[in-house]
C-alpha cells in the first residue's frame, strides 16, 4: 500500500483535478514520521530523474533540518545529485526563519550564487509570500509551459508554529489548486497541535498517513507475548486514509519495520565529523620529544644514588643516636649549593629519647 501512494503521488493530477497532498503524521510514541516522509522523498526523485513521473521537478521546503541533510540523503541512495540543479531546489527556512541572523536585508528569498540548487527564505510567518516562492521557484524548475513539479515540506508543523492554522489551510488549499503543481507530501506531528488544527490540515489532504505504534498481543496474565526467535527490529503501524476520486475513502492499515544497519564512515564524512569538535588551546598527545623529556624527569621519591649511600631520615631516629642534637638531619646529601634541604629540628630538649619512636613498633605484626 506504501507504494500506491508513491505511485498516487507520482502519477500526479488530472486535467482539471486538484493535486494529491499526502499529510504524514506521527506521534511521541512513534515518531517515525520523517522516515517515510525520506522513502517518498526518494521514490519520487528517482522517478523524476528517471523521466517516469508527472512532476519535471521537486521543490522542498526545508523547514525541521538543514539543506545539507537532503543532499546526502539522495546521495547515500544513488540518486544522481550532481544533475540536481537541473530538477530539485531546496528552500531554506532552517537557518534563519525569521530573519533574526541577517536583519539588514529585506528580501525573503536570498539565492546563494556558489549553490544553485538552495535558496533561503527569511520570512516564514508571511504565508501568502511563501506561495508565490515555491511557485517561482517550480517555474524556475520546469519553465513557464504545462510542465508541472511537485512540493515536499517537511514539516508542518513548524508552518504551524509559526502562522495560523487559517494560513496554513490556505496555503496548501492553493498549492493543491495551482495548474502546474502535480502533488505535495507533507510531514506533521499530531501530538503538537490541537485537534482542530489536525482536521484542518487533513480536510485539505487526499491521503493521510498516520503512523502508530506497533502493539504486541498479551496473554491471559497481561504480559507481552514475544517470540524469541524475533529479529531485534522497531515496529510500527501505518494507518493508509485515501480519498478516491469517485469519492468513497479507502483505509488501510500497514505494518512498518525500521532495521538498524552499520556503515563504515567514508573519507568526505570523517573530515566533516572532525570539523565538529571543538578547537582548544591545548594538545591532548604528546609528541616523540616531550615523551623523551617526561622519561627523563626526577620524582620526588624516585632516589637516584649513583652507587653513594643516601640517609634517608625515617622519623625515628633518637636523641641519643644523634652525634649532635644542634646538628640538623638532613632528608638527602648536599651535592650542589643551588639545592634545597630539609632540615629537621626537634620542638624541645624535653622530649622523651623514645617521642619519635613508632608506638606500634613493639607489635609483632
Amino acid at each position: 500500500m506504501a507504494e500506491s501512494v508513491c505511485r498516487s503521488l507520482r502519477d500526479g493530477a488530472l486535467e482539471g483535478e486538484l493535486a494529491p497532498d499526502l499529510t504524514i503524521k506521527d506521534s511521541l510514541s512513534s515518531p517515525f514520521g520523517f522516515n517515510v516522509f525520506s522513502h517518498i522523498l526518494v521514490q519520487l526523485s528517482s522517478h523524476i530523474v528517471a523521466g517516469k513521473s508527472q512532476s519535471r521537478g521537486m521543490v522542498i521546503v526545508s523547514l525541521s533540518r538543514s539543506p545539507s541533510s537532503y543532499t546526502g540523503l539522495l546521495k547515500m541512495n544513488g540518486v544522481d545529485v550532481e544533475s540536481s540543479k537541473k530538477w530539485i531546489h531546496i528552500l531554506d527556512c532552517y537557518t534563519d526563519p525569521l530573519g533574526w541572523k541577517d536583519k539588514t536585508r529585506k528580501s525573503g528569498d536570498i539565492m546563494d550564487p556558489s549553490n544553485q540548487i538552495l535558496s533561503s527564505y527569511k520570512t516564514v510567518k508571511d504565508v501568502n509570500k511563501l506561495f508565490s516562492v515555491i511557485c517561482d521557484l517550480g517555474r524556475g524548475l520546469v519553465g513557464e509551459n504545462k510542465s508541472r513539479f511537485c512540493v515536499a515540506i517537511d514539516s508542518l508543523s513548524e508552518l504551524l508554529r509559526h502562522s495560523s492554522m487559517q494560513s496554513v489551510a490556505s496555503l496548501l488549499s492553493n498549492l493543491r489548486s495551482h495548474d502546474q503543481i502535480s502533488s505535495i507530501f507533507g510531514l506533521l506531528h499530531s501530538d503538537l497541535h490541537e485537534e482542530r488544527a489536525l482536521a484542518a490540515v487533513e480536510y485539505t489532504s487526499s491521503i493521510v498517513a498516520s503512523v502508530d505504534p506497533f502493539h504486541h498481543s498479551v496473554d491471559g496474565q497481561g504480559s507481552y507475548i514475544r517470540n524469541s526467535s524475533e529479529p531485534n527490529l522497531t515496529k510500527g503501524k501505518l494507518n493508509i486514509r485515501s480519498k478516491r476520486r469517485n469519492g468513497r475513502v479507502r483505509v488501510t492499515v500497514i505494518s512498518l519495520f525500521l532495521f538498524l544497519s552499520f556503515a563504515p564512515v567514508s573519507a568526505v564524512d570523517g573530515a566533516a565529523v572532525a570539523g565538529l569538535i571543538p578547537k582548544v588551546q591545548f594538545n591532548l598527545q604528546l609528541s616523540e620529544k616531550e615523551l623523551v623529556d617526561r622519561s627523563r624527569v626526577v620524582l620526588p621519591f624516585e632516589h637516584q644514588g649513583n652507587g653513594k649511600p643516601i640517609q634517608i631520615y625515617d622519623g625515628r631516629r633518637s636523641l641519643e643516636e644523634s652525634n649532635n642534637e644542634t646538628t640538623p638531619i638532613s632528608g638527602g646529601k648536599k651535592e650542589e649549593s643551588g639545592r634545597g634541604e630539609i632540615i629537621y629540628f626537634r620542638d624541645s630538649d624535653d622530649e622523651m629519647p623514645d617521642s619519635d619512636e613508632d608506638p606500634d613498633d613493639d607489635l609483632d605484626i
